[in-house]
């Protein structure tokens, strides 16, 4: 069994994804390729957004967007302690201080309520994690960041495809960032990402800084990374997109089936909002002896991963004092999430098997 199954994606969309690849194999623009604009404009149709910006990974979005922001050392940015360390990594490498709120026990989301308490004359922006795919309390956001004149960018890693009444993660405020990892929903066979946005003049920046800064060749009018998408996989993603939404559809409905099959067990889940969808990135449960549990799944052929065994503030890099008094709920999480398997081709038999060996551990 697998965690994520991508084998079997891949021999469905064998000749789609060969003949782009073959295309861009074909015309040999490798770096900024026309499937890259192609992309872009799908994408940004798809999510309802202005402007869309590929760029090198999900890490290389969010960075992007801060340095379109003109983010400065000293500057200040709310996030979730809760999350993969790249949300807090870009901010540090700009010199930027991530202040963390806690998150919400049953969403592992950040508490919003949480935020407000938070601000100072130096917070600049505040950055949601939109965890397991469901996006967070956004509404909430956008008007504690318009009564303070601050910027909210969303952290869409694991949840495009998902919506908040009604609207696409990754166009839920100012500048949403997501990641094509190879296990994300919508993933290519290497590192990408997109940065969305409405503004004209966030979205003009972020494709300077994407190509070092440039304006036109070898004309640099700000700091700038090596952040572009390839071409490759640009076209990889365009290969996938045409089952996205079925994916999406598939994702949701396995969801739906684990929830009935563990409520019926009385398994803690992570719940998701009556007001917004998840495309469950991971599928997450809550268990107590996760080490057992975690060797008796594997013994019975179920894989498992653990998103995240460490909050950011308990990270060596990153660590804060007192720490584990500041966000109890982010510390808890953390010893008892545990991810079953979750794909768009993952069987009912294959479901059934696994939530039949979770019971039989957790019993």
């Amino acid at each position: 069994m697998d965690f994520i199954d991508l084998k079997t994606q891949y021999a469905v969309l064998k000749d789609e994804i060969d003949r782009r690849i073959r295309g861009v194999l074909e015309h040999g623009q490798y770096i900024m390729g026309p499937e890259v604009a192609e992309l872009e404009d799908v994408l940004a149709r798809f999510a309802g957004a202005r402007h869309c910006v590929t760029v090198a990974s999900g890490t290389e979005a969010l960075l992007i967007a801060l340095m379109a922001l003109d983010v400065k050392p000293g500057d200040e940015i709310i996030t979730s302690p809760f999350t993969f360390i790249a949300t807090a990594e870009v901010m540090l490498l700009l010199g930027a201080k991530p202040v963390f709120v806690d998150i919400e026990p049953d969403t592992c989301n950040m508490d919003v309520r949480q935020v407000e308490a938070a601000i100072t004359p130096r917070t600049r922006a505040l950055m949601p994690v939109s965890l397991y795919g469901q996006p967070c309390d956004m509404d909430e956001l956008d008007a504690i960041a318009r009564r303070h004149g601050l910027v909210v960018i969303e952290d869409a890693a694991q949840s495009f495809g998902a919506e908040y009444k009604g609207r696409k993660s990754g166009h839920l405020s100012a500048i949403g960032c997501t990641s094509f990892f190879p296990s994300k929903p919508l993933g290519c066979y290497g590192d990408g990402g997109a940065l969305f946005t409405d503004d004209d003049a966030i979205a003009q920046a972020a494709r300077e800084i994407r190509v070092h800064g440039q304006s036109s060749r070898y004309h640099h009018t700000r700091l700038g990374v090596g952040g572009r998408m390839d071409t490759l996989q640009c076209a990889v993603v365009l290969a996938k997109f045409g089952r996205f939404e079925w994916e999406v559809a598939r994702r949701l409905a396995i969801g739906e089936r684990y929830n009935r099959l563990l409520d019926q067990a009385g398994i803690p889940r992570v719940t998701v909002r009556p007001d917004r969808t998840s495309v469950f990135a991971q599928y997450t449960v809550l268990v107590n002896d996760r080490a057992r549990v975690q060797e008796g799944l594997k013994a019975a052929g179920v894989p498992t991963a653990v998103h995240y065994p460490v909050p950011i503030p308990l990270q060596p890099a990153y660590r804060l004092v007192g720490a584990e008094q500041q966000f109890p709920h982010a510390v808890q999480a953390a010893q008892r999430v545990i991810s079953l398997p979750m794909h768009a081709d993952l069987s009912d038999s294959a479901q059934d098997a696994i939530v039949e060996a979770l019971v039989h551990q957790l019993s």
